[in-house]
Formats: structure tokens, C-alpha cells, sequence
């Protein structure tokens, strides 16, 4: 047996200097990192400082946060501007100007675009000429829970002017040789404005509560275009198993760009990377974003004293984690299911949550549906309820629960738009499966939804089409709807989804009796060219049978609608009819 040779007093003398340089830079690191986070605390700990100190003013009026945006706007430049970077990303810039437009066509290049871009100033508010409801209504008189603040307005000869339309990036085409569970498309053109002054935020939900995994999908993705020029209100949904291009990175579901762009450091993060993705794919620049997750899109509803929603679909659903079961559904199943009729309904959050979410009789595409009904409804009720003139207070309680890059101001130069916009002036859109997708299965079995570019062309350009051009709104047909059914509310329940599709239609009550069997029709126009009647027909299911014709030249309506028991208006597709 062989002793081991002893180590040499160099070879020891090197190992104690080693040793010591490894625990000299471990001290160093610690010391390193301990100063981080010490002084990220420290940062915390001014900041929330600066927070408390501040509080008060932040519910300063709007005619003082006028002022400072009068005072401190830049001016637009003339010209447009491209900074090129080192990537293949070409930086554009949004002015103030109707040189060029930033949504001409773009013929599938990643080569610099310059844009330039009208900022219309929304009308001054007169606040002499506006009378404000009571906002702090006692428990039990479902008004509101914002904290009253005495309402201001901005003086009349103030006008809030929006801050330029911030920075777009544009990505390219993907990498040569880019490798994908299917074929890459190219970057789609962008969608034409038209010289209209559009501003669009996508609102996105969140599941991260109902999963916490620390892995944020956005299931709820909804693009609202703003048209400053016309005052009108755009909105498409994007089901979140959209199957799309994701630059950076491959083909996967729309609802993973957003926590990818996060993960990977993206610039402006998540919504940096979803905003590419969809200007890659869709042609639509989306300019602010606007994230909640369950319990925050609960807080916000509560927070304006519960919405009205018109259900025109019968819901029947198992009770579902974080929203509560409607009061006044029923339990049909010894499952735990339960069925909303078809009705009129005050919704608590909880209770909005439950019909916004709820799937089990229906797919993806109607539930996007439902979610456009709740945003229609919460604007409806901060409006009827003052609550948009008192938009500082409103933002201070609400911003809590809100992930956004809009600012007060922003919002703020917005409120001309929503206080004139009248429930016709939203227009919505859906995609349809099977016409705007093609459903498709992964190589790792995941079903997805490939989009058919050829049909969904013309929704996106009629989606930055405002209303007013829709030959519904060159008619202006008035319609007045009537209940002649036993059951409560149906004349709302008719005339919200004829507003749906942009009708001009009034809930006027019960008819002469209760006792129609068959929903009735009356055309008092007698006009054949470019009438609604088939139209108003389709939405409300009414047979061709029950179609009077009776022109009068002394109407005062031009279309009367007399529900009957068999009314149904449920033409969504894909979903199960119930109850």
C-alpha cells in the first residue's frame, strides 16, 4: 500500500490565497447585493413617503390638472419622425399632424415607417350647464361607493388637450428559418384609419388568481377604439386561443404573449410584446393597455353600485371560484347548476363576474360577447350616475385595482367623448369560429384557433369604421319596443340588443295586452331600399308571417316591435338554448 504524496509548501501557499480571493468575493457579493436591497427599501420607503405627503392632492379637480396640461403640453411636431435601433425594430413616432398616417397599407416589410397622426381637442365642458345626480346615496339605494369629492369641471374656456399618441415599434417579418408547429405568416398591413383620430387601449383580464402559479394568461382581451373625430366607441374581442405569431419567439396562443414579453424583459413589458403581436398580426396599433384580475373587475363594479345587463341568452352554469351565483338564478340540476332566464338584471360584481365568465353552454367567442355587454354597462352606469364628472375621485378609489400606462390626464381628455356618447354610438364586434378561425390541433395535442386572414380582413376595417357610417345610422330608423308577453322587462331585454347591433330602439313598456303568442313586426316606413326591417326581422327572430307593412307619413316611430311568448333573440352561435 502507496502513502499519497504530501502536497508541496507552494502548492499550499497557492491554495491559501485562493481560498482567501474566494471568500473575499464572496463577502464583496453579499455586501453587493445587501446594498441593492437596502437600497431598493430605502426607494420604497421615499416613494410611499412622497405617496403619503401627497395624498391629498390627488383629488384635486379637473380645471387644476387642465391647467397643468395647457400649460406643459408639447408641442407636436410637423414632420414625422423614424429612429432606427440596432434590432430589427424601427421605432415610430405619433404626431400631430395629417401629412401621412401611421395605417397605410404596409406591404409586408420590416423596413422604417414614419407616421404622423391628428390630435383633435375635445370640446370644453360647460360646467354651468350640467346638473349632477346625488353620488352618495345610503346603503341599500344601489348608487355608488366612491368616497363623495364635490365634483368640478373644467371652466369653459379650458380645454384639455391629449398628450401625443405614445411611441409604436415596428418588428418586421420573423427571422429566416424560424421554426413553428405551423407556417409563419407574414406581418399583416396595417388597418387604414382613414384620417380618423383613433385611440385604442386593449383591456386584458387576468387568471392569476385562479391558478397562482405566478403565471399571468391574459383569457380576456378586448380592443376599445376611441374616435375622436366622430365621438364614437369601437369594440372587437381576441378569443385568447388565437394562434398567432409572436414576435421573438414562435407560433403560440395570444394569451401567452403578454407574460412571455415579461418574462424575457420585452420593452414596456407584457403589453410591450402583446402590442406587437398584435400589430403583427392583425394591423391594429394599440396604443395603452388596461389589466385587472378577477377580484380587481369585482372591486371596480361594486365601486359604481353593481350594472344593469340585459340577458338575452339564458345562462346556466355550475357556481364558479371568486363570483357569486346571481339571487335571482335558479337551481335547475342536482349537479349545482344554475339558470339565469332571460330578463333584466342588477348585477353586484360578484354576480357580474358569474355571467361575464361563464361557459358551460357556451364557447369562447360568446363569453368575449358578454364581457363587451359588462364594459357597455359599467360605462352606462358611471355615466347616469355623474360619476365621469367626478373623474378625479372616481380615478383615485379605482386606480387600485387597475394595471394600466393611461394617466388621469389621459383620461381626462376623454370625458367630452363619454359624456356625449350615446349607447348606439358603441359598436361591437366578435369574430366568428369556423368564418373568421379554423380550429387546429398542436403537435403536443392543444387546440387552438387559426385565423382565416381573407374573412377577417374586412371585421377589422369596419371595426375603425365609426358607426355614424353604418347604413343603420344613415336610416336613423326609430324603434319603439313593446312587451306583450307575460314576462317582466322583455321589452329592455329587445331593445338593448337591437342597441347591440346600433339601433336606435326605446323599451316602451307593456303593449295592449299580455297575451301575444308570436312576436309582431310594424314597418310604418313602406320604404324597400335600404330599409332595416329584415335586419330588425333577423336580430329578433320574427317570422316573415308576422311582418305587417303599414306606411304612415305622420309616424312618430318607424318601427314598432310587439314581443309575444315566444319571443327568443338568441342567435349567438355556439350557444345551447336553455331554460
Amino acid at each position: 500500500m502507496t502513502d499519497r504524496k504530501r502536497p508541496g509548501r507552494l502548492q499550499r501557499g497557492l491554495a491559501t490565497i485562493v481560498y482567501r480571493l474566494l471568500a473575499l468575493v464572496l463577502t464583496l457579493a453579499v455586501l453587493f447585493f445587501g446594498y441593492r436591497v437596502a437600497e431598493g427599501l430605502l426607494r420604497r420607503v421615499d416613494e410611499q413617503t412622497r405617496y403619503t405627503a401627497n395624498a391629498p392632492s390627488y383629488g384635486e379637480t379637473a380645471t387644476a390638472i387642465a391647467a397643468t396640461l395647457t400649460t406643459d403640453t408639447p408641442q407636436p411636431s410637423a414632420t414625422p419622425s423614424a429612429t432606427p435601433t440596432a434590432t430589427p425594430t424601427a421605432a415610430v413616432t405619433e404626431t400631430a399632424t395629417q401629412a401621412a398616417a401611421l395605417d397605410a397599407p404596409r406591404r409586408h416589410t420590416s423596413a422604417k415607417l414614419a407616421q404622423v397622426f391628428v390630435t383633435n381637442t375635445p370640446q370644453p365642458l360647460d360646467a354651468a350647464q350640467v346638473t349632477l345626480p346625488a353620488i352618495n346615496t345610503p346603503a341599500g339605494e344601489a348608487a355608488t361607493a366612491v368616497s363623495t369629492v364635490a365634483p368640478t369641471l373644467p371652466a369653459p374656456d379650458t380645454q384639455l388637450t391629449p398628450r401625443p399618441l405614445p411611441t409604436v415599434f415596428v418588428y418586421g417579418s420573423a427571422p429566416e428559418g424560424a421554426v413553428a408547429p405551423t407556417g409563419i405568416p407574414t406581418p399583416v398591413d396595417f388597418v387604414d384609419r382613414r384620417g380618423y383620430d383613433l385611440l385604442n387601449v386593449i383591456l386584458l383580464g387576468n387568471d392569476g388568481e385562479l391558478t397562482n402559479d405566478g403565471f399571468i394568461r391574459t383569457d380576456t382581451m378586448i380592443i376599445v377604439s376611441i374616435n375622436r373625430t366622430t365621438g364614437t366607441v369601437s369594440m372587437i374581442g381576441l378569443p385568447r386561443d388565437l394562434y398567432v405569431y409572436i414576435p421573438g419567439w414562435t407560433m403560440q396562443r395570444l394569451n401567452l404573449a403578454y407574460i412571455h414579453g415579461q418574462s424575457v424583459g420585452w420593452t414596456d413589458g407584457g403589453f410591450g410584446l402583446l402590442r406587437q403581436t398584435i400589430l403583427y398580426n392583425f394591423g391594429i396599433n394599440v396604443h395603452y393597455y388596461a389589466m385587472v384580475n378577477l377580484s380587481g373587475l369585482r372591486n371596480l363594479i361594486d365601486l359604481v353600485g353593481g350594472v344593469d345587463i340585459a340577458v338575452d341568452c339564458a345562462i346556466q352554469n355550475l357556481p364558479l371560484i371568486g363570483a357569486d351565483v346571481p339571487a335571482a338564478a335558479q337551481r335547475v340540476t342536482e349537479d349545482g347548476d344554475y339558470l339565469l332566464p332571460v330578463g333584466n338584471y342588477h348585477l353586484t360584481g360578484g354576480e357580474a363576474l358569474w355571467y361575464a365568465r361563464a361557459r358551460d353552454i357556451t364557447i369562447e367567442f360568446d363569453r368575449q360577447r358578454r364581457q363587451m355587454q359588462l364594459l357597455r354597462a359599467l360605462w352606462r352606469k358611471a355615466r347616469d350616475n355623474g360619476l365621469l364628472l367626478n373623474l378625479p375621485a372616481l380615478w383615485q378609489e379605482g386606480s387600485q385595482f387597475v394595471e394600466t400606462n393611461l394617466t388621469l390626464e389621459d383620461l381626462l381628455s376623454l370625458v367630452p367623448v363619454a359624456l356625449n356618447l350615446d349607447v348606439n354610438g358603441i359598436e361591437n364586434f366578435n369574430l366568428i369560429r369556423l368564418y373568421h378561425t379554423e380550429p387546429w390541433q398542436t403537435p403536443d395535442g392543444d387546440y387552438v384557433q387559426l385565423p382565416i386572414y381573407d374573412a377577417l380582413r374586412p371585421l377589422l376595417e369596419d371595426f375603425y369604421s365609426p358607426p355614424t357610417e353604418s347604413q343603420v345610422r344613415i336610416e336613423g330608423a326609430r324603434i319603439r319596443v313593446f312587451n306583450g308577453s307575460p314576462n317582466a322587462d322583455w321589452d329592455r331585454v329587445a331593445a338593448e340588443r337591437l342597441a347591440y347591433s346600433g339601433f336606435l330602439a326605446t323599451a316602451a313598456g307593456a303593449a295592449d295586452n299580455n297575451a301575444y303568442a308570436d312576436t309582431m313586426l310594424i314597418d310604418y316606413t313602406g320604404s324597400s331600399k335600404g330599409s332595416s326591417l329584415l335586419d330588425i326581422a333577423h336580430i329578433l327572430n320574427v317570422r316573415p308571417e308576422n311582418i305587417s307593412i303599414q306606411p304612415d307619413p305622420n309616424r312618430t316611430a318607424d318601427f314598432d316591435v310587439i314581443l309575444g311568448a315566444n319571443y327568443n333573440s338568441c342567435t349567438e352561435p355556439g350557444v345551447e338554448q336553455v331554460g
